[in-house]
Parts: structure tokens; sequence; C-alpha cells
């Protein structure tokens, strides 16, 4: 059956997509930034780790605040917080055109998961290209100390001092690698956009079988269902495409550079020297952090759309009854 299309708080639904993405980035990185700290400090590591992952945690977390005071576990607080706010905006902007254009505009129409694949790859790949600057500051602020005189001292300083000593081909260092990536998100987006379809096929019987209506405000599935479906596609994205974070990370890294000036020559130093351990370095930590990221960005993600939906349903509403009353 024919579902009527949702109503936008703005102009277009890929504006309110968008409008949501840049808030749950913005309360992800506010939660996790600490956790998404010691993933690059232990992606970039090349001594062996010793002790479990709790204790590898807790002693990197107890040494940047003995060291660097609270502050310390914030720093580059500002790239990751322009860096994931622009990133999710712009996927979902993009993500959500892809799948109007797509599905025709038509609510109703059921998309495979190889066009979910297809659009979350589109749209990943442009949001990768656009955003990959700002990734390349965060991963050398992460990496170096405040008092180091080769640190930057804010987003808009790293980009400049990059772009004055390296040009764009600095701003740009492990794009290809940020292209390879667009698998996980397509991966991630893929499963999640299909539980959900599931998930609200089984609500929508539900409310058939009961007689009820199902109105604008029941356009959504619990946090717990949202949590759920988040962690399990991420953990089944990630498992397949972390070490290319690996190797990334290691070619942004300015203070090793000169070990890892290229992929292939990062692939084969990191498999001679570290083995198939040494591409899923930080990888506990990384689940510890991107996991409860996930499931918060997505919940909120879920909660500000449908709070934007809900609004502008009563608005819709609102100048309905207007027009019949001045008629």
């Amino acid at each position: 059956m024919d579902r009527k299309r949702p109503p936008s708080f703005f102009p277009n639904p890929a504006i309110d997509h968008a409008f949501a993405g840049i808030g749950a980035g913005v309360v992800a990185v506010l939660c996790m930034h600490p956790l998404d700290l010691l993933k690059i400090k232990f992606q970039v590591a090349t001594d062996q780790p010793k002790g479990g992952l709790g204790r590898q945690i807790w002693h990197a977390l107890r040494e940047i605040k003995e060291t660097q005071g609270w502050r310390g576990l914030y720093r580059g607080v500002g790239p990751n917080i322009a860096g994931n706010a622009s990133s999710w905006g712009l996927y979902f902007w993009f993500y959500n055109m892809l799948k109007q254009h797509y599905s025709g505009g038509d609510p109703s129409f059921q998309m495979s998961a190889g066009t979910y694949l297809l659009c979350s790859a589109e749209a990943s790949a442009v949001t990768a290209i656009m955003t990959n600057p700002i990734w390349v500051v965060k991963v050398r602020m992460f990496t170096t100390r405040p008092d180091d005189p080769t640190s930057y001292r804010s987003l808009w300083h790293g980009l400049k001092s990059i772009h004055r000593e390296e040009g764009m081909k600095g701003l740009y260092r492990g794009t290809s690698l940020a292209l390879v990536g667009v698998s996980n998100g397509a991966l991630q987006f893929m499963g999640y956009e299909k539980m959900k379809a599931w998930g609200f096929a089984q609500k929508r019987k539900s409310f058939a079988a009961q007689g009820k209506e199902f109105r604008p405000e029941d356009d959504k599935l619990s946090n717990t269902s949202y949590t759920i479906m988040s962690g399990a596609s991420k953990l089944f994205a990630l498992a397949v495409t972390y070490p290319y974070q690996v190797v990334r990370s290691r070619i942004q890294n300015n203070a090793t550079s000169h070990l890892y000036p290229t992929i292939p020559t990062t692939i084969t130093r990191t498999w001679g020297e570290e083995g198939v351990r040494g591409f899923y370095r930080g990888l506990g930590t990384n689940l510890v952090r991107v996991l409860p990221g996930t499931c918060v960005t997505f919940v909120v993600y879920e909660n500000i759309a449908w709070l934007l939906r809900t609004a502008a349903a009563r608005r819709e509403a609102k100048g309905s009854g207007s027009r019949q009353l001045t008629s």
C-alpha cells in the first residue's frame, strides 16, 4: 500500500536529516572524545602493548591526565567536532538525497540491500573527500603534545600550516584509504537500513492487527531497537574493514611519515614487523569507543529526525485547520 511522504521541517527532507546528523555528531564527540583520542594513539603506536585492554585504557587516560591535565583528554576536540558534525551532516544529506533519487520519491518503495549499499557508498565517498583535511589535522593534534613546537593550536592553524608546508597534497594525505573506508559505512548502513525496515514493517503490522492508525508520532522505533541495530551493523562492518584505519592513521601521522611514507610501504612494514595483529592495533579501544559512540550517534540522529518530522506534521495540521476555518 502506498504511504504518504513524511512531512519535513525544512524545505527538503534531506536537510532535516543533515541537521539531525550534525546534532548527533556533536553529541557523540562530546561523550566519546577521550576514547577517540586513545584509539588514534594506539593505532599509530609501534611498541607492543602490555596488560589487558582495560588496564591499557586506564593507564593511558591516567598518563594524559597527569601530564596534560583534564584539557589533555579533550585535546583536538575542535577538529573532532568539526569533522564528525560535518561528516555526519554531509553524509545524511547526500545519503537521503540519493535514496529519494533511487526510490523516485516514493516512500513505499522497497529498496534492495544492493541499492542501500550503493547509496551509502556514494554518500560516503563524497563526504570522505570533502572532510579529509579535517581528519589529517585531527590525527596530528591527537598524536602531539600541546608543548610540542610542531603541534597545531587549532583546526584553522593546522589547515593553514599543512597547506603552507605540504600544499594540497598534505591536506589530502590518506584520501585513497578514506575511499577504501567507504566500504565500512556502506556495509554498516546496508545492514542498519534492512534491520530498520524490518522493524518498521513489524510495527505497522502490529498497528494494523490492533486497528490503530499509524500517525506521524508513531513513525519511530524504540531507542533500544536503534541501539541494537546500530551496534550490530557496526560490528559487522568494522570486523571487515578495520585494517585500513590503522594504515590510514600511520600515513597521516607526521611523526612517523619517514617510516610510513606510502600505502604499500605501510602495509609491508606493518605486516613484516607486527603481523596480522598490527593491522588490528587499537581495535579493542575502537570497539569500546565506536560501539557506544555509534549507538549514541544513531539514537540521537533518529530522535532529532523524528522530532523534526513530528514538528512539521503539527505545523501542517495547524495550517490545514486554519485554512478550513477561513474557507
